[in-house]
């Protein structure tokens, strides 16, 4: 075996894997646990007592996401349960050389169930390379709210994401057919593309909050709200999305604790601790 071969061995053996599998049931109109599987680096916890609507903390005991890192999160949200999953912290993903950090993430809503998908932000560092992807089912008389934001580069420590790679892939199906597809990719300079002005201009933290079904009424009450940075809704063929982008992150989560508050999301307890 030659020395870069084994290098290569060396790292893929110290590389996180991790993943959650879990899905919820209704019990005497509160959302209980039904199965839970955690693997590797990943952990979900349910603080709180059994209420109506239950709310899951997702947690990366890595400390971290770093190249070669593959972690996968499956969560379903059985008929008439009410469903919030958040993570414990911002997620960071770390500069690699190597291969690309990867995120897969399945989220499957039954029949009059309601599913809430609201992660604290993404951080990328510099030279950071991240794979995606978010693929939805949805029942016919189902609900999803899905929030992401990233940011590139943390503004308070004069950090500049240079360069890096970001691939993000979201598929919503509902009732079996694909009423959502978007995919996201940023490669090679990505501050000199965040400062374009039809990209970012000069802005480092984007979210998209997405609502199935949407309608009129969710723009109507984001578009009368005042707006800290950059913020654009619309609705079609019932679906709503809203768009964010800020100069730093903390006026990037300000905006979306307002957007998600007139979309009559209920925020995680972390998000207003």
């Amino acid at each position: 075996m030659t020395g870069a071969a084994r290098s290569e061995q060396i790292f893929a053996a110290n590389r996180a894997v991790g993943q959650v599998a879990f899905s919820v049931k209704q019990v005497a109109g509160k959302t209980r646990r039904a199965h839970v599987h955690e693997a590797g680096s990943l952990r979900v916890r349910c603080p709180g007592a059994p209420a109506p609507e239950l709310e899951a903390v997702l947690i990366n005991t890595a400390g971290g996401v770093a190249g070669g890192d593959r972690f996968s999160l499956d969560v379903a949200a059985g008929e008439g349960t009410r469903l919030t999953v958040t993570t414990a912290a911002a997620e960071k993903v770390y500069r690699t050389l190597g291969d690309p950090s990867t995120i897969d993430v399945k989220l499957d809503v039954a029949s009059g169930a309601e599913l809430a998908w609201v992660p604290q932000e993404t951080i990328l560092f510099d030279r950071a390379r991240l794979t995606r992807t978010i693929d939805v089912t949805l029942a016919a008389a189902a609900r999803i709210v899905l929030a992401e934001a990233i940011v590139f580069g943390r503004a308070g420590m004069g950090e500049t994401v240079e360069e890096g790679v970001l691939s993000d892939r979201w598929r919503v199906r509902r009732d079996g057919r694909l009423v959502y597809a978007e995919t996201v990719r940023l490669d090679g300079a990505i501050a000199a593309r965040l400062a374009e002005p039809a990209v970012a201009k000069g802005g480092i933290a984007v979210a998209t909050v997405l609502v199935v079904p949407g309608d009129g009424a969710a723009v109507g009450a984001v578009r009368a709200l005042t707006h800290e940075g950059e913020v654009g809704a619309s609705a079609w063929n019932g679906i709503a999305a809203v768009r964010l982008c800020a100069p730093d992150s903390a006026t990037l989560r300000r905006d979306l604790v307002r957007v998600m508050t007139a979309l009559r999301v209920t925020l995680p307890r972390l998000w207003t601790n």
